[in-house]
């Protein structure tokens, strides 16, 4: 349903239709560790975001604190994420908004994780 008044400007992701994403391959994620692999179901070429599966096998260990100049929005199908600095652990049903710069992580997850991510670029917080 689109809200009156709502304009679409320049959504270059390829537009899909529902597929089965059990099709796609887990491919490990550059960067991380052994175990965590990510399957990404749509990209913008022109801008860098997309929108991906993020899968971390029980007892991954995400070493550094992450902070990127990307928005970040991720929502946990399955499984758990624990913050090691914060001394939190986020479970199935849990959502994070991020803004760049946000610190997050070191992570471990022990029974294994499952996500859905969303990152795009080339938003400005108010006032900037």
């Amino acid at each position: 349903m689109f809200h009156k008044g709502l304009k679409v400007v320049n959504m270059p992701k390829k537009e899909t239709e529902f597929f089965d994403v059990g099709l796609l391959e887990w491919k490990l994620i550059d960067g991380y560790p052994e175990g965590a692999y990510e399957k990404i179901l749509s990209f913008d070429e022109e801008t860098g975001a997309y929108t991906r599966l993020l899968k971390i096998e029980p007892g991954v260990e995400i070493r550094e604190v992450l902070e990127h100049d990307f928005c970040e929005e991720v929502f946990i199908v399955k499984g758990d994420l624990t913050d090691k600095r914060i001394r939190k652990t986020f479970t199935e049903g849990m959502y994070a908004c991020r803004q760049p710069g946000m610190k997050h992580g070191p992570y471990i997850s022990h029974r294994g994780f499952l996500a859905i991510e969303v990152r795009y670029y080339g938003f400005k917080r108010k006032g900037e």
